[in-house]
């Protein structure tokens, strides 16, 4: 078994950095993205934001980029829940 321990933080915004993440969906989405990464075999360490972005401390495998995981979790975020 490989170790690997790789910590980011990464923030992305809404389209137009509109207030889009209200409280009523915020729980959902974060525990839809949390789930997604866990797919992907990620681990969200702390996720949080307010309604015009989203900010993570994450751990990615090496056997997955940076850029393949922010496009697959905000490409998947992008379509309502």
């Amino acid at each position: 078994m490989a170790l690997w321990r790789l910590y980011y933080h990464i923030v992305w915004a809404t389209k137009k950095r509109e207030p889009l993440i209200t409280n009523d969906i915020e729980d959902k989405l974060y525990g839809y993205l949390i789930g997604k990464a866990d797919h992907l075999d990620c681990i969200i360490h702390a996720i949080g934001g307010i309604e015009d972005h989203i900010h993570f401390v994450v751990s990615i495998p090496p056997k997955l980029s940076i850029a393949e995981f922010v496009k697959i979790l905000k490409g998947s975020s992008a379509y309502p829940l």
